[in-house]
């Protein structure tokens, strides 16, 4: 969106010539191999965090591929299966907020490592639980790492690579997301109906991966805070130390306000479709796998949308961008109403997955060039905690519509106004960022 340390063209360029400079401050010896700018050790733990990022998709996306599952075991209803869906994103909201500030207090490797075992440790505890309420409350506090997380991680990354690349690591981190979702869908398949007490079950106890895999790795390979710190104000110099309050001063009060209003109506449409659209499917009249291909349509237009947007925010500016891509995600999905062929499902269902995704990480890609450093993962944590209400209300309101008995296509139509309200979210935030260059004076990409 903006640089927050150019005032003009000049400084720019010293800027992004130092940060392509300075790009191996944590071993002296030059890389052969490099990814977008960086090597080394800084390559492998920004690598590592976009593992993580995997694992928070496929933990996103592994309730929906369940619900039908423990309807029959528990004897739930939709507002129920909503009630449940909705504790992780409520623990995320929580965990967006308060984690991405302690990654800005702590440091972001201490903000990384603890979201990985919470998220960890208490998905991993959902796959004992004996009852429904049990079951519900591990989701709830797994869903405080989950929530940490993605802010943690895209604020590391966002202090280990050159100005120049964050928007494109951003759109590498983010496509973590729908990866893990595909493979949920495609591990649901065969796991979930291979055993009617334990089939769900292993899905969950899966989380042992980032745990037995990931977790040591990080306690080697990701730079302490005080290498993070010291190799940042090498590139980019020091910087005051930054409260809360500052993100809703004068200065950055409207832009942070409409930042988080685009996030949560973009994640309401994208994680409501991403919790209910396997069961709303099978209400449909289609059979579980079938339900489970729409469900890995969405999430491959999701992967799609991470290269295009990465392209178009680059070329167009990240704000106008997502407004153009929410806007074609509404319109798609106001479409299904039409009861369309099978074959036009999954294009409306893969363009669905392209405009919601895809808008998200240009707006994580906004925020993190917008904001200075000693605030990105206070700002991260804002916008993506306050948005997360919207993916708190995605699954119960969903359930609840359908408990209603107002029919799949109820569904259908919140999560298309939900996608159009971020368009036009997206539309105000952008001449804020105009007015935001005149007023101050910094470069602004839109």
């Amino acid at each position: 969106m903006t640089s927050h340390a150019t005032g003009n063209g000049d400084a720019s360029n010293r800027l992004s010539d130092r940060s392509s400079t300075c790009v191996d401050n944590f071993d002296s010896k030059e890389h052969r191999f490099t990814i977008l700018g960086i090597g080394g050790r800084r390559l492998a733990a920004v690598l590592l965090g976009w593992f993580f990022v995997v694992f928070d998709g496929y933990d996103l996306i592994v309730y929906g591929t369940v619900q039908s599952a423990l309807a029959n075991e528990w004897n739930l209803g939709s507002a129920q299966l909503g009630t449940i869906g909705s504790m992780a994103f409520f623990g995320m909201a929580i965990g967006a907020v308060f984690i991405g500030r302690l990654s800005d207090r702590v440091g972001r490797k201490a903000a990384v490592i603890g979201s990985v075992v919470i998220l960890s440790v208490f998905t991993l505890l959902c796959a004992f639980a004996p009852n429904p309420w049990v079951f519900g409350a591990f989701r709830l506090i797994a869903g405080l790492g989950l929530g940490g997380l993605v802010p943690s991680v895209n604020a590391m990354v966002s202090d280990l690579v050159p100005r120049r690349t964050m928007s494109a690591w951003a759109t590498v981190m983010m496509s973590g997301v729908p990866l893990g979702g595909s493979i949920a869908a495609l591990l649901a398949g065969p796991i979930v109906t291979s055993s009617e007490e334990w089939g769900w079950r292993i899905m969950f106890l899966l989380a042992l991966v980032p745990l037995v895999v990931g977790l040591p790795l990080a306690l080697k390979v990701i730079p302490s805070d005080k290498e993070i710190k010291a190799d940042h104000i090498a590139r980019e110099g020091v910087e005051e130390e930054a409260s809360f309050k500052d993100l809703l001063s004068s200065r950055f009060r409207w832009v942070s306000i409409w930042f988080a209003l685009a996030t949560f109506f973009t994640l309401l449409a994208w994680y409501g479709l991403g919790t209910w659209l396997p069961r709303l499917m099978e209400q449909a009249g289609y059979n579980f796998g079938d339900a489970l291909m729409f469900t890995l349509a969405l999430n491959l237009g999701a992967i799609i949308g991470s290269v295009v947007t990465a392209w178009a925010g680059d070329r167009f500016g990240p704000i106008r961008s997502g407004a153009i891509a929410a806007g074609i995600a509404g319109i798609a999905l106001f479409c299904l109403l039409l009861y369309p062929p099978v074959w036009a499902v999954y294009i409306i269902l893969i363009l669905a997955g392209v405009g919601t995704h895809g808008t998200q990480i240009l707006i994580i890609a906004a925020v993190a060039n917008f904001y200075p450093s000693n605030l990105r993962g206070t700002a991260l944590g804002w916008a993506l905690g306050v948005g997360r209400i919207g993916a708190v209300a995605a699954p119960q309101l969903a359930g609840l519509l359908l408990a209603w008995n107002l029919g799949v296509n109820s569904n259908f139509i919140m999560f298309a106004a939900a996608a159009m309200f971020s368009a036009l979210s997206l539309s105000i935030l952008l001449r804020l960022q105009k007015a935001f260059a005149t007023r101050h004076q910094v470069v602004v990409q839109g």
